[in-house]
């Protein structure tokens, strides 16, 4: 049976706990990435949310990461804490324009992660969704988008997003809304669970539960443990799935990502 890929990773590569627990200690901060990148398959970066970054970074990301790794790229806070998505045009344009391209093949996902208070206004959000192009300079791209709100809970709004070709991420183990349904060529979900009591972050058979899901995504089938809202059943069609392990206890979701590449391969 023919599927996607799977990624799995981390939010990040800077973050000082994980140093003598992830990262070997005394290892140099400027080999961290490429160390992380070693290890795991993606990492979402979250610096793209708070900040700018200069073209050159994104190409000293590309080149520190071996073939086949893949950055996701959280979208920029400016673009989507508004109270009116429709006037995010410029903002995106902006942000497409920093750089991001240098990337090149490393490329993934863009998250735009919105805020918990922001609710579903269905004439907003589409004109949102209708600012997130699927090509740029030649180049296609991915969009997801991550709502934090129960009122997104509506089959209107994952219609809404299949319709645009757009990923609903997938929240697991977390206090914020789950929307497991599909609505792209690909599936992202960021899990965050990790447990400081747990070596692993996770227990062993909760860790094997979203491999699991992750496999029934990358055949084209659709977890059947998960909370959807859409009225479309699975098209079989094989997807690339992107799992992070977000929050939780941090200093843990190295190893738990590590542990489910294992329980992958």
């Amino acid at each position: 049976m023919a599927t996607g890929r799977i990624y799995i990773g981390i939010g990040g590569w800077t973050f000082e706990p994980w140093r003598g627990v992830f990262y070997p200690q005394g290892l140099a901060q400027k080999r961290e990435l490429e160390y992380a990148a070693g290890k795991l398959t993606s990492i979402e970066i979250n610096g793209t949310y708070y900040g700018s970054q200069k073209p050159a970074s994104f190409r000293k990301w590309h080149d520190e990461t071996p073939e086949g790794f893949v950055f996701s790229l959280k979208g920029p806070r400016f673009t989507t804490n508004r109270r009116v998505l429709a006037e995010a045009g410029e903002s995106v344009a902006r942000f497409l324009d920093s750089g991001l391209l240098e990337l090149k093949g490393k490329l993934g996902p863009i998250n735009w992660q919105m805020a918990p208070t922001k609710a579903f206004d269905p004439q907003d959000f589409e004109a949102f969704l209708k600012l997130l192009p699927h090509r740029h300079e030649g180049h296609a791209l991915r969009h997801a988008v991550e709502v934090r709100h129960p009122s997104f809970q509506s089959p209107d709004f994952v219609a809404m997003m299949r319709e645009h070709g757009i990923a609903i991420v997938t929240a697991g183990d977390s206090e914020f809304p789950q929307i497991a349904d599909v609505t792209a060529d690909f599936a992202y979900a960021r899990i965050m669970g990790t447990a400081e009591d747990e070596a692993l972050g996770y227990p062993r058979a909760a860790l094997r539960k979203w491999v699991a899901r992750a496999k029934d995504w990358a055949a084209g089938k659709a977890p059947g443990d998960l909370e959807s809202f859409g009225k479309h059943k699975p098209d079989g069609k094989p997807r690339d799935v992107f799992l992070y392990v977000i929050s939780g206890h941090k200093a843990h979701n190295p190893a738990a990502a590590m542990a489910m590449l294992e329980e992958l391969a």
